[in-house]
């Protein structure tokens, strides 16, 4: 029998997440330390609109903000992880002299992009399908991504005329290497699931059958981690990213100074001393 979900209120929004909530094309979902984030709009390969961008937001910020969440797990809903920015709202927007996507950049997929790559807690990006435009971006931005066999990659900015967003210029190129990054978004395709494993966009790549499998599978153990450690590694290697390496090794210290006063630090010790399997709690 499937534990029972615990339901989140996301703030500001007035609206409690528990499983699937029929206004929203967001699903949000908390369920023994792992929390879901589904993107809910199959019938449009959970393509970005307002709506979608806004509760993409609240989810990942309440996801971000509940201690009772070890894990986040980001995917979609139907044969698309997500598309990217809805074009079809977008062609209505060009003809507003009074609209620009560098807004809804800086509105919507600027803070949900950071608060991906930068919360206390690790990211799993469950690619069950195409993952383009901005969709890929935010894939980018987890720590592991899982990838359905039928799954890919497609940074389709330029196609449309169009530079990146949602963190690609940053995040890309710290996978695949500068040239390739400019490559693949000079020239935008879909990369393949074993092709975006040999590149570094993929951390798996697991067949569509067992694909819930091995991300529940992946979600429990980092779930079940040392949840403040996990952070304090994902904190030191974003910081790292930007750093020298004598300020790199000065937020190591800071890092290992927190994580050696935690009660899971100190239960690890213990278990070791006993020769017993650590019980991490997070804290």
């Amino acid at each position: 029998m499937a534990p029972p979900r615990a339901t989140r209120r996301v703030p500001g929004s007035g609206r409690s997440y528990s499983g699937r909530v029929s206004s929203s094309p967001v699903d949000y979902d908390v369920r023994d330390g792992i929390g879901t984030i589904t993107l809910a709009r199959p019938e449009a390969m959970n393509s970005l609109d307002l709506a979608t961008k806004r509760a993409l937001l609240e989810a990942v910020t309440a996801a971000a903000e509940d201690d009772a969440v070890r894990c986040v797990v980001l995917t979609g809903s139907g044969r698309a992880f997500c598309v990217g920015q809805d074009l079809k709202e977008h062609v209505t927007s060009l003809k507003d002299p009074d609209s620009s996507l560098g807004s809804t950049v800086e509105e919507h997929y600027n803070p949900t992009v950071l608060a991906l790559a930068t919360m206390d807690k690790p990211v799993v990006a469950a690619v069950n399908g195409v993952a383009a435009g901005a969709g890929a971006s935010l894939a980018f931005a987890a720590d592991l991504r899982v990838l359905a066999e039928p799954a890919g990659f497609n940074l389709a900015f330029t196609g449309i005329a169009l530079s990146c967003d949602t963190g690609a210029s940053w995040t890309l190129q710290r996978l695949v290497g500068r040239a390739k990054a400019l490559e693949l978004l000079y020239f935008p395709r879909t990369i393949d699931s074993a092709e975006s494993l040999s590149l570094g966009l993929a951390t798996s790549v697991v067949p569509a059958e067992s694909f819930a499998e091995e991300v529940g599978a992946l979600a429990r153990r980092l779930a079940d981690g040392p949840t403040r450690a996990l952070g304090a590694v994902r904190r030191s290697v974003l910081h790292a990213a930007s750093a020298d390496f004598e300020d790199a090794l000065a937020f190591e210290a800071r890092m290992m100074a927190e994580t050696g006063a935690t009660q899971d630090h100190r239960a690890a010790v213990d278990a070791f001393l006993a020769k017993q399997k650590p019980t991490y709690e997070g804290r």
